[in-house]
């Protein structure tokens, strides 16, 4: 199998992940045998995603004995607000400690009002921001199309990326950005070093009663992933891509081989 790392700016290798959203079907039914299809396709990296919060730290262990074995990481979360709450951090770190992760990162903040409410959410994540430092881990944010759109004359991912520290990593969708009609690669440039991970997640225009916006599959949408990866590993500091699909015409296990394939494809 072609080595699926590659070597950005001063030869650095960037591994390449599958967000396990991606194949949650499977993952509810099936954990290990999931992770074991995944990693067997090539992928380095996994993230998971809400549901690991609930899992004991024995079952945390034996899922991180699995990777080991397997020879793939698990380098960021993804987390309901509560995993940055003050009753809420520790859980989070204990088992992210176990599952050797690097980043904690809030997935979705819900509802938010004005930007007022967006500062206030760019506090919280800067508190937890600063708990996480202590054990060794870092926070981050995961936008969705709402990050991007104007509210009160602002974007609020732009509230919250300045006022977050710097070394708050800003995990960035790129398909949601790119709905939207924002620029990827601007946003990438103007956050030089923060954006530490990609959700390689395609789009391309379709209606709402098909649905197909985000069910074409990795590397078939509009996204400009040649210029979004230079981008990235020029100046906005990636250290692992994810790919995640909403979905598609395929079952999620194909869908997420035709995705590594496409990424092959891309990357040669």
């Amino acid at each position: 199998m072609a080595p699926l790392a590659f070597a950005a700016a001063g030869g650095k290798k960037i591994p390449v992940g599958l967000e396990l959203y991606s194949v949650r079907g499977e993952l509810a039914k099936d954990l290990p045998a999931t992770v074991t299809a995944v990693a067997k396709m090539g992928y380095q990296v996994v993230e998971f995603f809400a549901p690991y919060y609930q899992w004991t730290e024995d079952y945390a262990k034996q899922v991180r004995k699995l990777m080991d074995d397997l020879g793939v990481r698990c380098n960021s979360t993804h987390n309901s607000p509560a995993s940055f709450s003050a009753s809420g951090m520790q859980r989070a770190i204990d088992l992210n400690k176990i599952l050797g992760t690097k980043f904690i990162v809030m997935a979705s903040a819900g509802r938010v009002e004005g930007i007022d409410g967006w500062k206030t959410l760019a506090d919280t994540l800067t508190q937890a921001s600063d708990k996480f430092r202590t054990a060794g881990l870092r926070a981050g944010y995961h936008n969705h199309q709402a990050e991007f759109q104007m509210v009160e004359g602002k974007r609020p991912i732009e509230v919250l990326a300045a006022h977050t520290p710097k070394e708050f990593m800003l995990q960035f969708d790129v398909g949601t950005a790119v709905e939207v009609g924002y620029d990827p690669v601007a946003w990438i440039e103007s956050n030089p070093g923060r954006i530490n991970s990609i959700h390689c997640k395609d789009w391309a225009p379709g209606t709402p009663e098909d649905n197909k916006s985000y069910r074409v599959v990795f590397g078939e949408g509009v996204c400009p992933w040649a210029k979004i990866f230079a981008a990235a590993e020029s100046v906005g500091g990636v250290e692992y891509y994810l790919i995640e699909q909403e979905g598609s015409r395929y079952p999620e296990l194909e869908t997420a081989q035709r995705s590594l394939d496409n990424w092959k494809k891309m990357r040669a």
